[in-house]
């Protein structure tokens, strides 16, 4: 399995978060339909957040290399401090399919909060 690592904005607690994922490949095509949860581990039995490929869902197809993240104000409240994990499972195969990578995303904590 390769590991790539690579330097993205993080989570601020109580704020909108957004990334774009750009794959090396057809990664995303036409139709997909995700799913991701969002846990403070990979052991974690609470889910934090899940997010869809649904309208609204958080997870936009922009192309079928790159797909546009977006976790909102209530469920970054919730993460805890120091960082979080998510994974993709794709819903529109039989059987599913899992994507084959985590995300580990660092949370902060930010100066100004509570307005």
């Amino acid at each position: 399995m390769t590991v790539h690592i690579s330097e993205g904005p993080a989570v601020v607690m109580g704020y909108a978060y957004r990334l774009s994922l750009e794959a090396e490949g057809p990664l995303f095509p036409e139709g997909l339909q995700l799913v991701a949860q969002i846990r403070a581990s990979v052991g974690a039995d609470q889910l934090l957040a899940q997010l869809s490929t649904d309208v609204g869902g958080g997870l936009m197809r922009v192309s079928d290399t790159r797909l546009d993240i977006e976790i909102n104000a209530q469920d970054t409240a919730l993460c805890p401090l120091g960082s979080v994990v998510m994974d993709f499972v794709r819903r529109d195969t039989e059987p599913d399919l899992y994507l084959g990578f985590t995300l580990e995303i660092p949370v902060v904590r930010p100066v100004t909060r509570g307005l």
